[in-house]
């Protein structure tokens, strides 16, 4: 894999975006995410770039269902996604190994990682409050690749759903969401 850092800056611009679009109303929406609305799922995504940032630091990063939004869910999502870049662009980080729930990973391969949980999520959050779905095409593919290069854990509570079927004519962040087990809304009659 590539250094992916300059694809983790763009999904975390095109997933602040989205969020940018979210009224406080709407932060109670459901999500594609069945066990999230649409503020816990912005939760998750910030406490997972601290998570990951702790993880690369070694310092204490928050706990998986720890509120870490406050009253500002898109600046807590910002100053996530930038304690996140700085800690992959520290020296070496790259390709350092690193211990995670997983297993042991190269800095690339974690930068990887968030890149698609950005690039998904981003899809979740824009699908649940109606905004256009039109993501970053650079990082779509780039998740999309990680993704079908690998087996997904699906079913039960595994993290992603049975592939869906996209329907026809589907853009590629529509294809990957449905990929990734989400449903995906027929798009809106011109």
């Amino acid at each position: 894999m590539e250094d992916p850092r300059e694809l983790l800056r763009r999904a975390g611009e095109m997933t602040a975006g989205v969020i940018a679009g979210i009224g406080p109303g709407r932060l109670g929406d459901p999500t594609p995410c069945t066990e999230w609305d649409v503020r816990a799922l912005i939760n998750h995504l910030v406490s997972g770039n601290l998570r990951f940032a702790a993880m690369i630091t070694g310092e204490p990063g928050p706990g998986r269902e720890d509120d870490v939004l406050g009253a500002d869910p898109l600046a807590a999502f910002r100053g996530s996604v930038a304690a996140l870049r700085a800690a992959f662009d520290a020296d070496g980080v790259m390709d350092r190994t690193f211990r995670t729930p997983t297993g042991e990973g190269p800095g690339r391969m974690l930068a990887g990682l968030r890149v698609c949980e950005l690039t998904v999520h981003g899809w979740d959050l824009a699908a649940a409050t109606g905004q256009p779905r039109d993501l970053d095409p650079a990082v779509v593919e780039f998740a999309s690749g990680v993704f079908r290069g690998r087996p997904l854990p699906r079913g039960g509570p595994a993290p992603f759903a049975a592939e869906q079927q996209a329907p026809a004519g589907a853009p590629a962040a529509d294809r990957l969401a449905a990929f990734a087990g989400r449903q995906v809304p027929a798009p809106a009659a011109p």
